[in-house]
């Protein structure tokens, strides 16, 4: 049985991804340090949140379990973060994000504060569902012309890549480490803990974070799009 399987056309838009950024870096040192990645992540007061970069991508099934929290409290988190500075946090109020209500987030939280950083901001997103909504394209095309990264953006972002995102193989782990090193109280123990773990992110810890981006993307290319094992 195919739990998660890795196709060939992954593996090719994978290095494609690493040789069009390369390829930019190449032309412009400072191209990375202008891309603003984010992510979303669900933060449970029981201790789980949701690292995708922990999924395990197989051709068969491994057989490994997982616990899930259902119905417990829990908080949507929006983070955005550059190679000097975090965005964020951005607490949802509701328990689904919706494309509408993503949008609302993007023109009420993110437009203003990225306003200072255009016309040379470039802004990623993955490929979530929520994402891929015309009303969050058209919005991006305005905001970010021929300069936002993602499904339907002028620089593809490869699905299934978690492991090349700098908000899931150092952000939210990160994160998550400093909000659970003892047990939280509530939902408002929650958010504040969110709150002062990403005050604690330095520059000096994002620039380390955008060398090993890059060093991801030498991996990528030279492995034809292999997913990258060790962090």
């Amino acid at each position: 049985q195919t739990v998660q399987s890795i196709s060939s056309s992954d593996m090719a838009a994978r290095k494609e991804f690493a040789m069009v950024i390369l390829d930019r870096i190449d032309n412009d040192d400072n191209f990375s340090q202008r891309i603003l990645f984010s992510d979303e992540a669900t933060f449970h007061v029981s201790g789980k949140a949701n690292k995708k970069n922990v999924q395990i991508w197989a051709p068969e099934n491994s057989h490994l379990t997982a616990e899930h929290v259902r119905d417990g409290s829990n908080v949507n988190v929006w983070c955005g973060i550059m190679h000097n500075r975090a965005f964020g946090p951005f607490f949802f109020k509701e328990s689904f994000v919706t494309s509408q209500i993503y949008l609302e987030m993007l023109n009420n939280f993110v437009y203003p504060q990225v306003e200072e950083l255009q016309p040379d901001i470039i802004f990623q997103q993955d490929c979530a569902p929520s994402h891929w909504a015309l009303i969050i394209r058209d919005s991006l095309d305005k905001t970010f012309p021929g300069r936002w990264i993602g499904r339907g953006g002028s620089i593809k972002w490869p699905p299934r890549s978690p492991d090349i995102t700098p908000c899931d193989f150092f952000l939210w782990g990160y994160i998550k480490d400093r909000v659970y090193k003892t047990a939280v109280k509530d939902i408002v123990d929650l958010k504040a803990r969110i709150e002062a773990a990403i005050g604690t992110i330095t520059q000096e810890m994002l620039q380390r974070t955008w060398q090993k981006f890059e060093h991801r993307l030498d991996l990528l290319r030279a492995n034809n799009g292999a997913h990258i094992e060790v962090l």
